[in-house]
């Protein structure tokens, strides 16, 4: 059992004194019952509870998707700029809370935020193989001279080799939109990776993790909870 607030500031809902008035305005039910009381002892596994109407997830770990959008840095703060955790709605936070796997503040698409640091490190080891593929638009056409340097893995300007890596064109009559997969995530990789034979990346968006893909009904900005199936599909097999 665990007193309410307590509860509720763990999952994300503020500080501690945040959540005591969010309670005391009767934003909280507990079984459907309006809660008022701060100190009210609480069994996340069996008391059904609702901020503003919405479920507070009972799980320790969360798995969130969000389609990011550029303009926004992967960081858990900065003062500077938007973090990723500022767009997660409240009842999805959880403490420790942070992006696995970060995009570049200029990128967009999938990313999956977690408080379990155990699974993000087994999705972001190159040693597990688990490749993610980005769309990606250049300056300039791809080759296949091009792709046959990604196969063999990219040496980068600073001298940094690359694991092979796959490139694809999708449209012939478009060569300059095409499907890159890596399984490592070294810093502004795939933009150094085109830098290294000649070409500038205009525009790049992280389309699937593993076999999860980004989620077209999920709107730039927006997050989802990941199923248990979502997971699996990170870890099962791979785009190669």
């Amino acid at each position: 059992m665990d007193r309410l607030d307590k509860l509720l500031t763990e999952r994300g809902y503020g500080s501690r004194k945040e959540v005591q008035r969010l309670i005391r305005s009767g934003a909280v039910c507990v079984n459907e019952a309006v809660c008022k009381q701060p100190d009210a002892k609480i069994n996340i596994d069996t008391d059904k509870l609702t901020v503003s109407g919405k479920a507070v997830n009972a799980d320790k770990f969360v798995y969130i998707m969000m389609n990011k959008p550029a303009g926004v840095v992967s960081a858990t703060e900065d003062r500077r700029d938007k973090t990723v955790i500022d767009l997660v709605p409240p009842e999805m936070r959880r403490p420790g809370l942070f992006p696995a796997g970060r995009l570049d503040k200029d990128t967009e698409g999938l990313l999956i935020l977690t408080n379990d640091g155990d699974f993000a490190h087994r999705m972001l080891s190159p040693r597990k193989k688990v490749y993610k593929q980005y769309s990606a638009e250049l300056n300039g056409e791809a080759t296949e001279a091009m792709i046959l340097r990604f196969e063999q893995g990219i040496t980068l300007a600073d001298g940094t080799k690359c694991l092979p890596a796959t490139l694809t064109i999708p449209d012939p009559c478009q060569k300059n939109k095409i499907i890159v997969s890596i399984c490592e995530g070294k810093f502004h990789q795939v933009k150094k990776m085109f830098a290294a034979c000649g070409l500038r990346v205009v525009h790049l968006q992280r389309i699937s993790i593993g076999n999860l893909y980004l989620d077209s009904n999920l709107t730039i900005g927006s997050c989802k909870m990941l199923t248990n199936l979502d997971i699996e599909d990170i870890f099962i097999g791979n785009i190669h």
